[in-house]
C-alpha cells in the first residue's frame, strides 16, 4: 500500500493509491476524520496529551468529539506544526514532569495517525510520501527524517507542498504553473514547470529506501516537475482566526479562548460559502451570551486592516522577480492554482483574479490537490533547486560579533557541476585546527518568532535586526574540518576548502592543505540542505 500525508497546520489529508483504478483516493478514518459540506474528509491537526511520559495522546476529530479543545487546558494543542523547526520564544508547558516541544507533539500526532491507518487497512504500508512547506528550515526536514527512521515503512519520500499541488491538479503537457498554497499556517508561492521527459535520473528527496522498487519506469515517458521560483512566509488561516477573535473582543468584549477561536474559524468557513455568517457563544462563567455576526464586506475590511493583501503582493513580487531572472515572465504563466483552506476566502480569490486573468485561475481542489499530487511522485521525477542560501560563520572584528559569509546563493541547482572554493588561514599562533560552521540563511527582510501567549500560539514577524540563521553543524565533533600539522600561524593562506552539492542535496567539502599539499578531507558530507 502506498500513502501520501499532507500534514497541515489546521487539517491533515491522507490519500491512498488505488492499484485497481490506478488513481489516488481520499482515506477516511473513524473517530479521526471530519467533513463539512462539500469539502473532502480531513483530520483536524489537534492533539490532547493525556500522559506525556507514556506518550498517550488523543488526536484529530476525537479531540473535538470529547470536548477536549474547548477547555482551558495546557494539555490541548493546535497549530503546533508551525512551531516545528522554528526558534521558540516564550513558554512551552511541562506535563507530567516532562518538558514538551513542538517536534514532540508532531511526532506523537503523525505516529498515532500512521498507526490508525495501519490498524484499519489490511495491506501493509510499503511506501509513504510526506509533503513539507516550501519555506521550512532544515530543522523541520531533519525532524521529519528522524521520525521516518522509526516507522515500520519500507520507503519514505518527501515532496514540497506546492509541487505536489501542481501535480494534483492533473494538468497535462508542458505548462508553467503558479501554485499559491494558503493553508492554516503557511503561505507559499511556487512557480513550477511541468514537462514531458525521458531518460532522466530521479532526483527526488528520499528519506528512507527499502528493498522494493517504487515503480517500474522502463519504457515509460515520465513527467518532470521543475521548480523555477519559490517564496513564502508563516501566515495562514490560524492568523485570520485570531484576527477575527480580536475583532469581536474589541467590538463586543468577547473573551479569547480555544472555543471562541473555533467559532471564529467557523465564521470564516461560512463566509467562503455565503455572504453573511452568524455564530452564538455563551460564557458559562459570566453567564453572558454573544451573537457573532459578520458579512464579507466586514471580513474584507479586517483583512485589509491587518495588511493581508500587502503581504500577498510582496510574496507575488518576490516570486515573479525570481522567475524573470530565469527568463519567465508573468505572461508565460499558463495557470494559477489555489490550494489550502484559506485560499477559499472570496477576497483572496478576488485578489488573485485581479492579478491574473480569471480564466487562468483554478481553485476546485483546495484541500485534496497536495495529498493526491504527492502520490504521483511514483510516476514522476523531480528537478529542484535550493530555496535558502547557505554561508559560513566568521568573527566580525569591527562589530565584535559573529557574522555570516554567503557561499551558496538561493536558487542554486543541484547536483553542482562546479565546486565553490574558499581559502582560509589560521587566526592565532600555533593553531592546531580550523573549524567551520555552516548555516542556513533566512530571508533578509523578515524573521518569524513562534510562542505561546496564554492559550494562543502566536507568530510574530520582524523586519529589523540581522538575518535569521539556522546553524547546521554547530556541535561537538562536527565543526573541525582540518587538523594542522605543522601548526598554523596567521598571515598565510593555509587550506583550500571546496564546496559542492550532490544529487541528494548533501553539502560535501574537500580540504587541501596548501602548505603540505595533503588532502585532509575528501568529499565528506557535512549536512543535507533544504
Amino acid at each position: 500500500m502506498t500513502l501520501a500525508i499532507d500534514f497541515g497546520t489546521s487539517n491533515t489529508v491522507v490519500t491512498r493509491w488505488n492499484s485497481a483504478l490506478q488513481q489516488p483516493e481520499l482515506l477516511r478514518l473513524p473517530d479521526l476524520t471530519w467533513q463539512v459540506g462539500s469539502n473532502p474528509p480531513q483530520i483536524p491537526s489537534l492533539i490532547y496529551v493525556e500522559d506525556a511520559v507514556q506518550g498517550k495522546v488523543t488526536i484529530g476529530q476525537a479531540v473535538r468529539d470529547r470536548g477536549l479543545d474547548t477547555a482551558h487546558s495546557q494539555r490541548f494543542f493546535r497549530n503546533f506544526k508551525r512551531g516545528i523547526g522554528v526558534p521558540i520564544q516564550g513558554f512551552m508547558p511541562e506535563l507530567d514532569g516532562r518538558p514538551l516541544s513542538f517536534e514532540q507533539l508532531g511526532t506523537w500526532f503523525l505516529t498515532q495517525l500512521i498507526q490508525a491507518i495501519q490498524a484499519q487497512e489490511a495491506a501493509p504500508l510499503d511506501s509513504l510520501i510526506l509533503t513539507v512547506p516550501v519555506d521550512s528550515f532544515e530543522a523541520y526536514r531533519h525532524w521529519l527524517g528522524q521520525l521516518c527512521t522509526e516507522l515500520a515503512v519500507e520507503q519514505v519520500r518527501m515532496l514540497d507542498e506546492p509541487t505536489a499541488a501542481a501535480l494534483g491538479y492533473g494538468l497535462t503537457g508542458d505548462q508553467t504553473l503558479l501554485v499559491i498554497d494558503f493553508g492554516g499556517g503557511t503561505l507559499d508561492f511556487s512557480l513550477v514547470q511541468l514537462t514531458g521527459a525521458a531518460d532522466r535520473k530521479p532526483l527526488g528527496f528520499v528519506l528512507k529506501w527499502g528493498q522494493k522498487s517504487m515503480a517500474d519506469r522502463t519504457n515509460q515517458r515520465v513527467k518532470t516537475a521543475q521548480v523555477l521560483a519559490k517564496s513564502g512566509e508563516n501566515l495562514g488561516g490560524a492568523d485570520i482566526d485570531s484576527w477575527l477573535a480580536d475583532y469581536f473582543q474589541a467590538h463586543q468584549g468577547l473573551p479569547i479562548s480555544p472555543l471562541t477561536l473555533r467559532l471564529a474559524e467557523q465564521l470564516k468557513i461560512q463566509l467562503s460559502e455565503r455572504p453573511a455568517a452568524t455564530e452564538a457563544y455563551f460564557d458559562d462563567e459570566t453567564l453572558e451570551s454573544y451573537e457573532l455576526q459578520l458579512d464579507r464586506a466586514q471580513f474584507q475590511q479586517i483583512l485589509q486592516q491587518r495588511g493581508l493583501f500587502e503581504r500577498l503582493e510582496a510574496q507575488l513580487t518576490q516570486v515573479l522577480q525570481q522567475a524573470r531572472s530565469q527568463g519567465v515572465s508573468k505572461a508565460d504563466i499558463d495557470a494559477v492554482l489555489l490550494v489550502g483552506g484559506t485560499a477559499k476566502i472570496p477576497a483572496v480569490q478576488q485578489w488573485v483574479k485581479n492579478a491574473f486573468e480569471s480564466e487562468r485561475v483554478r481553485c476546485e481542489q483546495p484541500f485534496s490537490a497536495i495529498a493526491q499530487g504527492a502520490l504521483q511522485l511514483q510516476q514522476i521525477e523531480l528537478q529542484d533547486f535550493l530555496y535558502h542560501g547557505y554561508g559560513i560563520r566568521f568573527w566580525d572584528r569591527r562589530n565584535h560579533c559573529h557574522g555570516w559569509h554567503p557561499i551558496i546563493q538561493p536558487g542554486q541547482a543541484y547536483p553542482m557541476a562546479t565546486p565553490i572554493n574558499l581559502v582560509l588561514g589560521a587566526s592565532v599562533d600555533n593553531q592546531p585546527s580550523i573549524e567551520l560552521i555552516v548555516g542556513e540563511l533566512g530571508n533578509d527582510s523578515s524573521r518569524t518568532e513562534v510562542f505561546f501567549e496564554g492559550n494562543r500560539l502566536i507568530t510574530k514577524r520582524s523586519s529589523d535586526g540581522p538575518t535569521a540563521v539556522q546553524p547546521l553543524n554547530d556541535r561537538e565533533g562536527a565543526r573541525s574540518i582540518a587538523q594542522l600539522q605543522p601548526l598554523g600561524f596567521p598571515g598565510n593562506d593555509r587550506i583550500q576548502v571546496s564546496f559542492r552539492i550532490d544529487s541528494n542535496r548533501f553539502l560535501r567539502i574537500t580540504v587541501e592543505d596548501l602548505l603540505t599539499g595533503q588532502t585532509l578531507m575528501n568529499s565528506r558530507p557535512v549536512v543535507q540542505l533544504s
